[in-house]
This record gives C-alpha cells, structure tokens and sequence, in this order.
C-alpha cells in the first residue's frame, strides 16, 4: 500500500506548530515554535498577542518543517488542521492556512478535534488495543474518553468547572510561583511532604471532575496562615495539592477501567507530563494488570504531529472538511 503523508497544522493556543506525518504512526519531521516566554510576563496566555504571532511564525514552520522532512507540498497527501476547540483567534490563523494550502494545492483537508489530537498522540509511540479507556489531561481538558475502535470516542466524564492543569496555574498564581505553575508544583512536591489538610474533589460515583472548589481551598488555606502569622511551606503545600489531584484522577479513571473491562489505558495532554501522574498510574496499571500508555514530554504539550496522527484515522474514516469549515472555541468530543 502506498504511504499517506499528512501535513498537520496546530495553531488551538500559544504553540505555532507543523508536522509532517507518515500513515498515522510514523513522525517524519515536527516544527514547534511556542509563545510562553511571551506569555509568561503576563502570568497567562493572552489571545490577541497569541494570534498575533501565530501570523508571524506560521509560514516559516511551514517552510521549516518541509525543508526538515526533505519533502515538498506535491509530495502530500493531505492537510490535516486543528479547527477546536481552542482559542478562537488563533485557530482561525491554522483554519484559514490549511484551507488555502487544501485548495491550491488540491489537497483534502482534514478537520481534528485538538482531544483527538492529544489522544493519538499515543499512536506515535504505540499501537492502540481497544477497546481502552483515554484520560486526557491538559490546561483546558479533564475528561475521561471511552474507545471501542479507532476514531470513535465516547465521553463518560469530565471537568464541570476548571481543568486540572488550569487548576495548577491557578493555585501555583496564589502561592507566589511563575508561569506555567503545573511543572514548578510537581517539582516542589518531590522535596515536600502532604502536611496540609485539603479536600478530595467531587469523590462520588460519577466519572466527572470539579477542581474549583479544591482551588479555593488552597486561596483559603493560603489567607489564613498568613493572618496568623505563619509562613507557608511551599513544596508542603505543592505536595499536598498535587496528592489530592494524583488521588482523584486515578480513583475515578481506574473504576473507569474496570468498568469497562479495557485492555489498555492510555494519558494524553500537557498535564501527563507531570512525574507524580505518570508514576502513580504506572504503580496502579502493574498492580492491576492494565497496559499503560503515557507518550513522551514532546508529544504532551500542543503540537502538530499529534494532529497529523489523528488526521490519518479521521480521513480513513471518511472525515474531511471544505472552504467552510470554520473554528470552533468549544466543541464536545464523543458527547
């Protein structure tokens, strides 16, 4: 059979990226330009200055990633491109730049939702064995997705009000530490000890996740050692957070896994990054005879192989887009 190569185009945050990806599983070249030194003076993403650069950097990926793979825009199958959900204003920028490319190029174009990006991310390290169960993990997404086959997704549960890695910068925001606070909190959590009093999140039968109130609790804790006077120990209260997130991701996700009876269980998203996740879910996965899949760092954050990945399985499914495809800011996956 001939190889299919899809180039993939991810614009859904801060992270300009191009990829060019071979029959789904095979990265034949990856450009990722990302904005957080930018970003991080205002303690967050802004959206203006996000698609500001995007406009800037994503002809020059394009040209990069090409020149990388030694290949030319004849030599492509496909477009695949993140239309959402993400922020609006740089979606557009990949949306508009994957359609003009489709059209004088003559080329498909392959609309991804950015969860089925992160998902498939996994594919370019392993082969998927399903049906399994996918916690995806990142600063915009909690949810717990159920797949029976390739590109069918069920969703059984996720976030009614932050995510867990938004929770992370929020709670890292009001103890005093820089942007992006998910990495610096699990790193402080290794030197600390859980010697802070929180409460579990949402600990009931369902499969969705609510961190607000635990975010508050922190806000709380924080105001109220300080109007009595004590300073607050940081990789204490980093270690402290992070167990209670550790905690009530892996209860709810492997009761998912059970439940369902699933072969494989796989993480996907900028927070399956952090070193206190990946390894209590491996713990748990040996202890219950369950194949974990956890991607490397580069496949974690935002970035465009794992859209052309995802792009491949969407087109064998017969999933393409035209001139009016538009971005979506939110957009459910499996319902």
């Amino acid at each position: 059979m001939k190889d299919f190569f899809v180039l993939a185009i991810e614009t859904s945050c801060d992270e300009t990226s191009a990829s060019i990806i071979k029959n789904g599983d095979t990265e034949i070249g990856t450009v990722v330009l990302t904005q957080m030194d930018i970003h991080k003076q205002y303690g967050g993403v802004v959206p203006e200055i996000a698609s500001r650069h995007h406009i800037e950097n994503i002809t020059l990926v394009l040209e990069e990633v090409l020149e990388k793979a030694n290949m030319t825009i004849e030599e492509i199958d496909a477009i695949g491109v993140t239309y959402g959900p993400g922020l609006i204003g740089s979606l557009l920028i990949g949306l508009q730049t994957a359609k003009t490319l489709a059209l004088i190029y003559n080329k498909p174009l392959i609309p991804v939702h950015h969860i089925a990006g992160h998902i498939y991310a996994n594919r370019l390290v392993n082969e998927l064995k399903f049906p399994l169960i996918s916690l995806v993990i990142s600063g915009g997404h909690t949810d717990i997705i159920y797949m029976e086959k390739d590109y069918k997704f069920k969703k059984i549960g996720g976030t009614l009000d932050d995510a867990v890695g938004e929770a992370y910068d929020k709670v890292a925001r009001v103890m005093g530490l820089d942007y992006p606070g998910g990495p610096i909190i699990d790193r402080l959590s290794k030197g600390g000890v859980p010697s802070y009093k929180l409460p579990l999140p949402m600990d009931d039968d369902s499969y969705d996740f609510s961190f607000s109130g635990l975010k508050s609790a922190v806000i709380n804790l924080i105001h109220n050692e300080k109007q009595r006077g004590n300073v607050i120990n940081k990789e204490n209260l980093s270690r402290s957070f992070q167990e209670v997130v550790i905690n009530i991701l892996t209860k709810k996700t492997m009761r998912a896994v059970k439940e369902y009876n699933v072969k494989q269980l796989i993480l996907s998203g900028g927070v399956a990054a952090n070193t206190g996740i990946r390894e209590k879910f491996e713990a748990l996965c040996i202890k219950n005879g369950i194949e974990l899949i956890v991607p490397p760092i580069k496949y974690c954050t935002d970035n465009a192989a794992m859209i052309g990945s995802a792009a491949f399985y969407a087109y064998k499914e017969g999933i393409t887009g035209d001139s009016f495809l538009n971005a979506k800011s939110t957009d459910k996956l499996g319902g």
